[in-house]
């Protein structure tokens, strides 16, 4: 089977179902969006890839425009076109795709479509209901009209899809108001690379070269975008301020990040680092080196999202402590995995409670990152969840298409330099 995976933003989960996929003997290419800042997986190519596995970054004309919503759009529409032409040059027997922009959506469904190809939308979010959300806050009656377009083209590419796989069950009212059929949708949670994400001692060379190597770490990894909250870790570093052994370590890029650089000047929080994104290759290390990992979801963003770096915590071994909505998957993960304490994101103290019980107890904290690494390694079969989502993909070829024996043409990967 010819399989293309976009995964617009890159992320670990991803890339590494499509290595699996290839390694069960399927012709695969994998695309992401090569200019977003977002923590990325393992994006080149590896000595031990499948001869059938190919990476293809997608790139804009000019630099992304993040922060300017109508350039933005322009670009996101030459974005799909840039998809689009990557997936007929490909000539897949399926595609699927995920975390792209709704734009970028509708175009390239409307060109496997006018093909025959097969499309499957991989729901990582549900992105309308963020726009309308923020875009409402921010502009009123326009914004709600806004909304409601992203609304109209998230439903009508979802009615348009040959098979609709979310990775939440909060995501099926949203799904069943819309009036998608439940025949073809399927519900599969996330997972992390497990085995790219082993279990490290916190003195490693990451933390020893940064001195994080003594004392106690509280470490955020990841976005600090419209769906978090980054005054809640202004709180922790504020909290802790007169302890010389505890630092809060923020590794992200973007406004966030920038929010928090202000913050740490203005403040004086000497216990507080800000760190670009690290590579994937340095990310158990990383982890490795933090006492108390963070996750932060605003509880507007509790319907249409679940963080997953929840996921990648769970393989470090780490205590979690979490700001998110009781009601999210991510929520119910850790709770079910016995990896960490959580509270609600309005209420800042509850949240800084919960990681100071973490901060307090060693004994607690070995205990949750113990269970957490134990229920990643339950979970996190990338065998099974390859047959898993294989399935999902046979089920909508004819026969002859199943062994996908006609060869993929991977020049296109290959001169994008991948």
């Amino acid at each position: 089977m010819r399989i293309f995976l976009h995964d617009y933003s890159g992320h670990p989960p991803q890339i590494f179902l499509s290595r699996a996929l290839a390694a069960r003997g399927h012709q695969v290419v994998h695309s992401y969006a090569a200019e977003i800042e977002t923590p990325r997986g393992q994006l080149h190519a590896q000595p031990t890839d499948p001869k059938t596995f190919s990476i293809l970054p997608i790139r804009l004309s000019w630099p992304l425009k993040k922060h300017s919503y109508f350039i933005r759009q322009l670009q996101e529409v030459e974005f799909g076109l840039r998809l689009r032409q990557a997936i007929i040059k490909a000539e897949p027997d399926v595609v699927v795709c995920a975390n792209a922009p709704l734009a970028a959506v509708a175009i390239a469904q409307m060109a496997c479509r006018r093909r025959r190809i097969p499309f499957v939308f991989w729901v990582m979010d549900l992105h309308s209901l963020a726009v309308h959300v923020h875009m409402r806050k921010k502009l009123g009656l326009l914004g709600e009209a806004i909304g409601r377009f992203y609304k109209w083209l998230e439903r009508r590419t979802l009615l348009l899809s040959d098979r609709v796989i979310s990775i939440s069950e909060g995501f099926e009212e949203s799904l069943d108001t819309w009036g998608v059929d439940p025949a073809v949708r399927s519900v599969m949670p996330l997972w992390a690379p497990l085995h790219e994400l082993p279990v490290r001692p916190k003195d490693n060379p990451w933390s020893r070269s940064l001195g994080f190597d003594k004392g106690l770490t509280i470490l955020y990894s990841g976005t600090l975008g419209l769906k978090h909250n980054p005054a809640l870790l202004v709180r922790v570093a504020e909290h802790y301020r007169e302890r010389a052994d505890i630092r809060v370590v923020v590794i992200s890029e973007g406004l966030g990040a920038d929010y928090m650089r202000r913050k740490k000047a203005e403040l004086g929080l000497d216990n507080l680092t800000v760190l670009p994104y690290q590579p994937f290759e340095e990310m158990p290390n990383v982890l490795g080196t933090a006492d108390i990992l963070v996750t932060l979801l605003e509880p507007d963003a509790g319907v249409f999202s679940v963080p997953s770096k929840v996921l990648s915590y769970l393989c470090a071994g780490r205590a979690q402590a979490a700001a998110i909505p009781a009601e999210n998957q991510a929520a119910r993960v850790i709770a079910k995995s016995g990896g960490g304490l959580t509270a609600s994101p309005l209420d800042a103290e509850a949240f800084v409670a919960a990681v100071d019980r973490l901060v307090c107890d060693e004994q607690m904290r070995r205990e949750c990152g113990a269970n957490a690494r134990a229920y990643a390694e339950r979970e996190f079969d990338i065998n099974r969840l390859a047959a898993q989502f294989e399935g999902y993909l046979v089920g909508l070829l004819p026969a002859g298409a199943r062994g996908g024996e006609v060869p993929i043409d991977f020049s296109l990967a290959r001169r994008s330099g991948s």
